[in-house]
């Protein structure tokens, strides 16, 4: 069971670091999909990652699979023509609606030459939980690892989903053959649609409504915000949509100790991390343009890890507001570029009046609720 859901290695480069993407919620249709894909080609010309993990809500499932894989095609050639290998998972609406499987979705992916997706079939609940070793420069062993989780669609009550028992115990499992298969405990990422319901157990509990707090997802008497006394970075703008359940994979990845951080998309506009147990619970943005001010904001996530020192990483996140300037409306111009042009147009103009309400937004965040420990997204 362990050894069929190992997707393909990855390797640091020849100067010992990894460059992955994080991209989630990109939600592709008719209306953004032509924009959101230019976006996400810039980014990657820009950032050259290493590897690209999506996290779920990827493309609209229609009733027409041919339509469905039509915008499977814009997303993945992206990065087919990179040669960028690229992880999927699935979220919540991926099959929700539409012709096509998460089975059937995960065998297209595959198609692409750049997929390291595996679809690991009846042996795991969900589709789409593996792990992705990542090599030395020179190949020799491993040095970093991935996590991908299929976090599922919704329960039997229609809660939100979560990592299930038989998914915590595979990966209880798997930490051990490849701590014992390295001799040392191997560090990691973690990738998955939804965020782990102990995110509220990191955050600062309110019996009442305050400035920049948020409900709890099911118990709206409660209330969270970040507690100003412990390490958080980045911004919470909605409640945190975790599964209802909890079969413990939060647990187990504080006992394995090899997760030094857990990333999810599912809320939109949430940019943030805040550490607990010694694992970063982080959010990253919606990474689509849906052509509105607020989808300005949107964007993704840059991880990198230097081999020498695979216990540490950095992270950041890139808005499409603050990614897109005036040299880029003029450098699509030049190149006779007239789509491009108006995109990146469109983002710089909507996005300075979105980035100018972020950084009023938190100023008063500071002045009202007295964090202090913060940090860039």
């Amino acid at each position: 069971m362990i050894n069929s859901t190992t997707a393909k290695p990855l390797r640091f480069n020849s100067d010992g670091r990894l460059k992955v993407m994080h991209i989630t919620d990109t939600h592709l249709e008719d209306d953004n999909i032509e924009a959101s894909v230019w976006l996400m080609a810039n980014a990657c010309d820009r950032e050259k990652p290493d590897a690209v993990i999506i996290t779920g809500d990827n493309v609209q499932n229609c009733d027409d699979s041919a339509k469905t894989k039509g915008y499977i095609d814009k997303l993945m050639n992206v990065f087919e023509a990179r040669k960028i290998p690229v992880a999927v998972t699935f979220g919540n609406h991926d099959s929700e609606v539409g012709s096509m499987s998460r089975e059937e979705l995960m065998a297209y992916y595959n198609t692409y030459s750049c997929s390291i997706s595996i679809d690991d079939g009846d042996l795991l609940s969900g589709c789409g939980t593996y792990n992705i070793p990542v090599l030395s420069s020179n190949g020799e062993k491993m040095k970093f690892n991935l996590w991908v989780f299929d976090s599922n669609d919704y329960d039997g009550k229609g809660h939100y989903g979560c990592v299930l028992a038989d998914q915590v115990e595979w990966y209880k499992q798997k930490s051990d053959e490849l701590t014992k298969a390295n001799g040392e405990k191997v560090y990691s990422f973690a990738f998955q649609h939804m965020i782990v319901a102990d995110v509220y157990d990191a955050l600062k509990k309110s019996d009442k409504k305050r400035f920049f707090s948020y409900s709890h997802m099911y118990n709206k008497d409660d209330y969270y915000m970040f507690d100003p006394c412990k390490e958080n970075f980045g911004t919470l703008t909605e409640t945190p949509c975790s599964g209802y359940e909890n079969y413990g994979q939060f647990e187990a990845m504080v006992e394995k100790g090899d997760v030094l951080a857990i990333f999810s998309g599912h809320d939109h506009t949430n940019a943030f991390g805040v550490k607990h147990k010694g694992i970063d619970i982080c959010n990253s943005l919606s990474t689509r343009y849906n052509g509105d001010a607020f989808s300005s904001q949107c964007g993704y996530r840059i991880l990198e890890v230097n081999e020498k020192t695979p216990s540490t990483y950095t992270s950041r996140v890139v808005h499409w507001y603050d990614m897109i300037t005036m040299k880029d409306v003029k450098a699509a111009k030049a190149k006779g570029d007239t789509f491009g042009c108006k995109t990146a147009f469109d983002v710089k103009w909507r996005g300075t009046l979105m980035k100018s309400s972020h950084r009023f937004g938190r100023f008063w965040i500071h002045k009202l609720t007295g964090r202090k420990v913060t940090y860039k997204d």
